[in-house]
């Protein structure tokens, strides 16, 4: 089975996301769009993911949990899990872990998280476009100890990336690599990795703008629990790694 999938987009807590980016929102704009996987990936924090997993089920579509985890390099990677618990335990441990710095709607945007209605339960506290004191490679030690998995994002990026903050794109037990030009990964990949696209969305109009494919096989998308089939998703994983260019 070949599915379409969306796996980085951005909420209303995000501060540097569009207030209307409601998780109901979201939803509602990935089933126009047919998209049948899709994950939740606000700045630093998991709050809009219990509603996110509500709508997704409302709509029929398998969904993943995480955040877009800035480390101490002052770069994102994804961090995806399959149960909204292990998203929602995780992310209490990083937020800790950040700077104590609020704050200010005015300035930076307002950090909201809501009900499955939109309804507004409350705001994160701590400015979340900041760097916990955690490093790359324990951030994926750390995610995959709790059955995740982790993908450095946007890596062909000029800001946040592997490449502005490490000059290149490095080795690691990286379980995919995101590009926002996948052309650019056999010039920029130091091995062979699974390469994904998504829309990174912050706006409505921009979800789905770069959805990929994931052939998935006869693996079940989803477990009988509800949960998306991790196995499946790495399965179709392993079907587009990407070799580096030998003219590199």
């Amino acid at each position: 089975m070949i599915i379409k999938a969306d796996i980085h987009l951005h909420s209303c807590v995000s501060p540097c996301g569009d207030l209307y980016m409601s998780p109901k929102k979201i939803v509602e704009t990935l089933a126009e769009k047919n998209i049948q996987l899709a994950a939740l990936t606000d700045h630093n924090t998991s709050m809009n993911t219990p509603a996110f997993a509500i709508c997704c089920k409302q709509h029929n579509i398998a969904a993943l949990y995480g955040m877009e985890a800035q480390t101490a390099e002052e770069l994102h990677v994804l961090t995806l899990f399959s149960s909204v618990e292990t998203a929602l335990d995780f992310c209490e441990s990083w937020y800790d872990l950040l700077p104590d710095i609020r704050n200010k709607p005015e300035k930076t945007g307002d950090q909201v998280y809501v009900d499955e209605h939109d309804s507004i339960l409350g705001e994160v506290e701590k400015y979340l476009i900041t760097s916990a004191s955690v490093s790359l490679d324990e951030l994926e030690r750390q995610v995959h100890k709790h059955n995740g998995l982790v993908i450095p994002a946007h890596v062909d990026r000029p800001s946040f990336s592997m490449t502005s903050q490490l000059g290149c794109v490095v080795n690691g037990n990286w379980d995919a690599v995101e590009f926002v030009k996948p052309d650019n990964a056999p010039l920029m990949l130091p091995s062979p990795y699974p390469v994904t696209t998504s829309s990174d969305a912050h706006y409505v109009e921009h979800i789905g703008r770069r959805s990929f494919l994931l052939d998935i096989g006869d693996f079940p998308l989803v477990c009988h629990d509800g949960t998306v089939n991790l196995d499946a998703v790495r399965a179709g994983f392993a079907k587009r790694v990407v070799y580096p260019s030998a003219n590199r």
